[in-house]
């Protein structure tokens, strides 16, 4: 047991943990048994609940822990996946997908592909998304939280997997989103107040805002094509790729814009996100950047968060922070399962098992299925422990590539170019793992950016080449599923709720200028 946490930590750390999971208990009560209430939390979101619980599910223990450790070992271009996300991925879903998501009443991304496509293109993106799930969001953040709570708590892994997933899957599964979102507020604010605590401790430790003015000199954006994991060669496809896909077509993250009050509230939901996108992650990075000044030594860069907190921070300021990445796990954990089972009751089970299925059915089969995904969950962990000579980050960043690029180009042709049909959309989701564990075994040291690009280019070529070959729908049943210049302003209904400061466009316009400044003067 680590000798700095105290008596005041332990109550800190205990008290938040069992509060977190009595909120969701509590929130789970009032839940309905109808399946919009309970996938959709009743479609009653307002636009900071939205942004809020995106980043609180997206941000986790693989930020906390894995993206510090790439920043300790890579320096200032481990922020390019997070910053990323503002320039491509929340751009795609606010610009070009969420009107039609929200326009056609969708619960899932599968639904839309269903509706444009076909059931086989429906059908192969939950497969899909299923195994990315599992396999790299449950298994990973479950994997990375226990390894800070055994380094820091002295408890061993197998326990923290155990207590950190069945905690969180009471009150996700028994709640569904609206436990999700209430339970993901407060462990943003806990998040957010732990990490300023680590962030000023460290640099103050290091010598205070000359320390990180002198590592800025070193800041770099671009790094050299043959850079391992970071080749400037990433942002001609890789990145893209996996960006597109994890914002904006990607279930769990855009799930809760489709419980939106209304399409202006889901808008500025989108635009409140990018601004937490990037400070958050300005929290993360710029301690790991210092960090060497303090640790030079350091064995392994996955260890830098639970090295920080245990020789940094003061009696009480430990249990903070702790609850912190404790509520970044949570967060992100409950967000998974909840669209774990969301994809597989809307998709699986009320399509294929009992279409009949009443309202109070559908929401039991959707409580088993989590107690399923759980569990695999638990298993797959194992599975990470085996992962050792990089950060964890990188094997995530790796597992996506494997996944997303079928997906990226099923959604972006499915709804840029109306002549994309079903076989070609089905032909690039069916390409993507086998041709990226070809590339993987014929070229082991490319970089994964380079082989997630090189998939995705290829998908899209074989997803034109097939769809010219093959009769597309009608128009008459594109109708309201292509993009065009109508999808860039609000429905008529809501356009008086954009007047002046309201006015979506100039918050995005800001937060977009201040990133691409950074990206200008560190390239």
């Amino acid at each position: 047991m680590n000798s700095n946490l105290t008596t005041l930590d332990a109550a800190v750390f205990g008290i938040y943990i069992l509060g977190i999971v009595a909120l969701g208990i509590f929130a789970s009560r009032k839940a309905s048994q109808s399946k919009r209430d309970y996938f959709l939390a009743g479609d009653k979101l307002p636009w900071w609940m939205i942004g809020g619980s995106i980043i609180a599910a997206n941000i986790s223990s693989h930020q906390l822990v894995g993206v510090m450790g790439v920043a300790f070992s890579a320096g200032f271009v481990a922020i390019v996946i997070e910053w990323g996300a503002i320039l491509i991925g929340f751009n795609a879903l606010l610009w070009i997908f969420l009107p039609f998501y929200l326009r056609n009443g969708f619960y899932t991304m599968p639904e839309f592909l269903q509706k444009r496509f076909g059931g086989a293109a429906r059908t192969t993106y939950s497969v899909l998304v299923l195994l990315t799930y599992v396999f790299v969001e449950i298994s990973a953040v479950l994997y990375l939280g226990a390894i800070s709570l055994h380094s820091l708590l002295g408890i061993p892994v197998v326990t923290s997997v155990l207590v950190l997933a069945v905690s969180t899957s009471i009150y996700t599964i028994a709640g569904g989103l609206k436990a999700v979102i209430w339970t993901e507020m407060v462990q943003l604010a806990v998040l957010m107040m732990g990490m300023i605590v680590l962030s000023f401790t460290t640099i103050h430790a290091a010598g205070g805002v000359d320390a990180v003015l002198e590592t800025s000199k070193d800041w770099k954006l671009m790094l050299p094509a043959d850079n391992p994991d970071f080749p400037w060669t990433m942002y001609l496809g890789g990145l893209l790729c996996i960006s597109v896909f994890y914002n904006a077509t990607n279930q769990f993250i855009v799930q809760r814009t489709l419980a939106a009050k209304n399409e202006w509230h889901a808008r500025m939901g989108v635009i409140f996100a990018d601004y937490l996108k990037f400070l958050i992650p300005l929290l993360i990075i710029v301690p790991a950047l210092v960090a060497p000044k303090l640790f030079p030594h350091l064995d392994k860069p996955d260890l830098l968060f639970a090295t920080l907190v245990e020789n940094l921070l003061p009696a009480g300021l430990v249990g903070l922070v702790m609850a912190g990445l404790i509520a970044a796990v949570m967060s992100h954990l409950s967000g998974a399962i909840n669209s774990c089972t969301t994809i597989l009751t809307i998709d699986v089970y009320l399509p294929y098992i009992k279409p009949q299925a009443t309202e109070k059915q559908s929401v039991r089969f959707g409580r088993l299925s989590g107690v399923v995904i759980i569990l695999l969950g638990i298993f797959c962990t194992s599975l990470l422990a085996l992962y050792s000579e990089k950060p964890i980050f990188i094997y995530l960043m790796n597992a996506y590539g494997l996944f997303t690029p079928g997906i990226a180009t099923m959604f972006l042709l499915g709804i840029l170019w109306k002549r994309t049909t079903h076989a070609g959309a089905l032909a690039a989701g069916i390409l993507t793992i086998p041709l990226s564990l070809v590339i993987e075994f014929i070229f082991p040291a490319m970089p994964f950016f380079n082989r997630t690009g090189i998939v995705f280019w290829t998908c899209m070529a074989v997803c034109v080449v097939v769809s010219l070959l093959t009769k597309p729908k009608p128009a008459a049943e594109l109708e309201g599923l292509i993009w065009n210049k109508s999808s860039l302003s609000l429905p008529a209904e809501q356009r008086t709720q954009q007047r002046g400061l309201r006015n979506p466009f100039i918050w995005w316009a800001i937060i977009t200028a201040l990133v691409l400044y950074f990206y200008i003067r560190y390239a």
